[in-house]
Parts: C-alpha cells; structure tokens; sequence
C-alpha cells in the first residue's frame, strides 16, 4: 500500500469580504476566485491522500474545496479569532488537515511544562498556532498518527543564528543561549517551546506510525529541529537518539546528467526571504518509516517539492502562495 502526504502553506487563506490583520488587506471576489482556482489545481497535482495545511483562515471556505477534490474528511482544532473592534478582520489563522481516509480520532497536543521552564519562558505559553493531531485509519485498518503545525514565525525578523551541518548540537545550544538570555529572540524563544512541547507529546506515542508535516518557520540544521526531533536536545546522556527523521534524509535521490564536479544535491528552497532561499516546510517521519531501522514497515518512497510558482516569482504572489509545498510517497510492507 502507498499513500501520499503533503504539507501546504496557503499564504492568507481568506474569503472576502474579510481581511488579514488590518482591514485594508483583503481579496477581491475575483482575486479569491483567482486563488481558490491555484489552491484547487495545486492540489490536484500534489495528488495526495492526506494533506496538512497552514495559515487557514476560511476554514470552512477550505472544507468545500478540498471535499470537491475528494477529501471526505478535514479537520481543524481552533477558529481563526477576529478583532473585536472589527469582526470582519482575522487576527489568527490555524492549521487543518483534509484526507481521504477516515480521521478516527482528534487528540489534544499538551504543553510540556518543564520544559518550558528549562528554556526560562516568561508569563503563560500557549502555541502561537494549536497543533493537530488526529488518528487515521487506512486500509486493512492500519493506524498512523498525524501532526499538522506552523511555528512561531521569525516575528520582525529579529536575530537569529544560521547553522550548517558542521555545527554540533551543543555549540548550537550554546551559541542560542546566550541569545535567549539577552533576548536577542523571543520570537526563537517561543518556537523552542513549541518544538520541545510537541516532542515530548510524540514521543508518549511512538508506538504509532507518526507522521509530522509543518511549516517550521526555521531552517536546516537549526535548533528548533534538535527540539523538535532529537533526544539529545532534552537528555544529555542520550547521544543523538531521534524520535522522526526529515523524510527529505531518506529518500534516495536520484541525480540525471550529473555534472563531473557535483559533489552532492542542492536541497530545494521552500521560501525564499530577501533573495536568499530556505528550507522552512518540513515532513518528518518516526523509526517506523525509517529504512536505516532494522524494525521500519515502511519506507519514503519518493519526495517532491511543488515550486514552479516561486521560480517565477521567489517571493510568491498572494493569489497563489508564498512557499513551496512539500509531497512524500509512503511505501508501506508487504504482510
């Protein structure tokens, strides 16, 4: 059996006549049938069975187009809030998950207190955006279990370190302390807490396929990642024991007409900000797709990244969006 998973930044999904943060920002009725028209035919390419999508105003707008490409089921966990001076403004988005097979239960994500404390949050955590997380039954009544997140953003594009893959965690937990301890981010911060919450909410169930898909508003190699995926990052004793692993990692790339000085495939950009571009649209998976574990019963059978609209245009275009989206083939064994 095979099923495909996608991840799908909408970019100011919002049916006019409301608006986007201040009334001014809204869609025409034919600049929405103009978007709803992309969406629908970037989905139809996509070709998914299960799709987690991020900055979700319209939730219901959503539903209906997403039934008429035959996602039966869909889900979100919160309303978008409005301005209470305004209520034709959204002051929120969510997240939402559409699929074609039954979503058999929707679980709450909890906030894992201490470590919240350890990163020295200060007031009450929430999640910027709540998480999804649903139960799915497929065929042969297989069970997985699905998370659909969008972390906190880079808020006014404060000061944030970038790594590579030669930094190690702890020169990374070093660097970002400082920065968290002089409030160089709280926005960094906030994200931490978020990852380190839905670490400890995944790891109580990995006895489940687990299949994570999100905009993670941070980029490869960053420490938000070691948070979110890496059991080193919350138990020092533990060497780099991980609990997903970015689909991206184990699928085998194939390269045609390579050049004689290519030394390695360069990872397609999701976003792109100031010209530069960067990985922010993730699908990790747990062990149990993992090929390199001798217990894995299924494997990332291809990896596809949806991107002709940025190379375009690299900043994207509100009637379509503003990110790549993201597409694994799961391959599941044979019983």
């Amino acid at each position: 059996m095979k099923i495909r998973l996608g991840t799908f930044n909408l970019f100011q999904f919002v049916e006019p006549p409301y608006s986007w943060y201040v009334k001014k920002d809204k869609f025409t009725q034919e600049q929405w049938e103009e978007k709803t028209s992309w969406v629908k035919q970037q989905v139809s390419d996509m070709n998914c069975d299960i799709i987690g999508f991020q900055e979700v105003f319209s939730a219901q707008a959503l539903k209906e187009l997403v039934n008429d490409l035959g996602f039966k089921y869909f889900q979100t966990v919160e309303e978008a809030r409005t301005d209470k001076k305004n209520k034709q403004v959204y002051i929120s988005t969510t997240v939402a998950i559409a699929s074609k097979y039954p979503i058999k239960e929707i679980l709450e994500v909890e906030s894992n207190i201490t470590s919240i404390k350890k990163h020295n949050f200060d007031g009450f955590f929430k999640f910027s955006r709540v998480p999804l997380k649903v139960k799915i039954t497929l065929e042969d009544n297989k069970e997985i279990l699905i998370y659909v997140s969008h972390l906190k953003s880079n808020w006014q594009n404060e000061f944030e370190y970038l790594f590579t893959q030669e930094d190690t965690l702890e020169d990374k937990k070093k660097i970002v302390k400082k920065a968290l301890e002089d409030k160089y981010s709280e926005s960094l911060k906030q994200r931490l807490c978020e990852a380190s919450s839905l670490f400890f909410d995944i790891n109580k169930s990995k006895e489940l396929p687990t299949i994570f898909m999100c905009d993670l508003n941070d980029k490869e190699y960053s420490l938000t990642i070691d948070a979110l995926t890496n059991k080193t990052y919350h138990y020092p004793s533990k060497k780099d024991k991980y609990i997903l692993v970015d689909a991206y990692d184990l699928y085998e790339k194939k390269i045609y007409n390579p050049h004689p000085e290519q030394k390695e495939i360069k990872r397609t950009p999701t976003s792109y900000f100031a010209g530069k571009g960067n990985v922010l649209d993730y699908i990790f998976v747990s062990n149990f797709f993992n090929k390199n574990n001798i217990n894995h019963q299924a494997i990332i059978s291809s990896y596809e990244i949806f991107n002709n609209h940025l190379e375009e245009n690299q900043n994207g275009s509100l009637l379509q969006s503003d990110h790549a989206q993201v597409v694994c083939e799961v391959t599941f064994s044979q019983t």
